[in-house]
């Protein structure tokens, strides 16, 4: 149920801040963009309608299924490809290369992390800057775990029916993962239609900003930035939301 669900529970998504922050990169450092993790195409449709050359990758069928249909409604026609970050193999290279919503955080093992940092600077153009958001999940004095709470709830226009969300989730400090359950339920009219309970364990690693800073270098990447959250600001030391940028030579 996250795919069928996931425009719903993130409605509001095309105008959240990080859209208009890559937007004002994208002109900073050019086009072609490749969107990674574009899912079912937040970023990506937008992006089209504006005339912006941006090309989507997913490992998610599911997700690119549903943005070829938004993409069908809306006239537009995306260049697709289901690849996953580590083993990325795309015929073409880029000025900017997004990946959006802390997409590479998902990637749990660290060598499955720095292969696709390697595959992301050898998609990128001498030059080409590569710009993703990290989240440190976790700091000293935070609870380890957050019982079950409502993270999610929206009526589905289609049929009326509310989707809601539950997440519980749990933070091994030792390897900097949190692992995460999540319920799902769709009801109307008193009736439940449909519920679901997934559990993904680990499903994200934390990275504080010396070691997104340490990821980029290690891929060869120059010239790194860190911004504070999804502004143009420089970032805070305190800052546990932050985008970095780093170039190809």
């Amino acid at each position: 149920m996250m795919t069928s669900t996931w425009d719903v529970i993130r409605r509001g998504q095309e105008n959240w801040d990080d859209r208009f922050l890559y937007q004002e990169l994208i002109r900073q450092y050019g086009e072609p963009v490749l969107d990674v993790g574009c899912a079912t195409g937040r970023l990506l449709l937008s992006y089209l309608k504006d005339g912006i050359d941006v090309d989507g990758v997913d490992n998610s069928p599911q997700m690119l299924a549903i943005c070829r249909q938004k993409a069908q409604k809306a006239g537009l026609h995306p260049t697709l490809f289901q690849q996953s970050m580590q083993h990325l193999d795309i015929p073409r290279t880029y000025k900017t290369i997004m990946v959006a919503s802390s997409t590479l955080q998902l990637l749990t093992d660290p060598e499955d992390a720095t292969a696709a940092m390697t595959q992301l600077s050898q998609h990128l153009d001498a030059g080409g800057a590569l710009v993703m958001p990290f989240m440190t999940l976790w700091s000293e004095g935070d609870p380890t775990e957050v019982d079950w709470e409502l993270t999610g709830e929206e009526v589905r226009e289609e049929d009326g029916a509310t989707v809601r969300r539950w997440t519980h989730f749990w933070y091994d400090t030792e390897t900097q993962c949190e692992h995460v359950e999540f319920r799902y339920e769709v009801t109307l009219d008193g009736k439940t239609l449909e519920e679901e309970m997934q559990r993904f364990s680990p499903e994200t690693r934390s990275y504080t900003q010396q070691q997104a800073i340490d990821l980029y270098e290690a891929a060869g990447l120059t010239d790194t930035k860190l911004l504070e959250g999804s502004t143009m600001e420089p970032v805070s030391a305190a800052a546990t939301l932050f985008t970095i940028i780093g170039r190809k030579a």
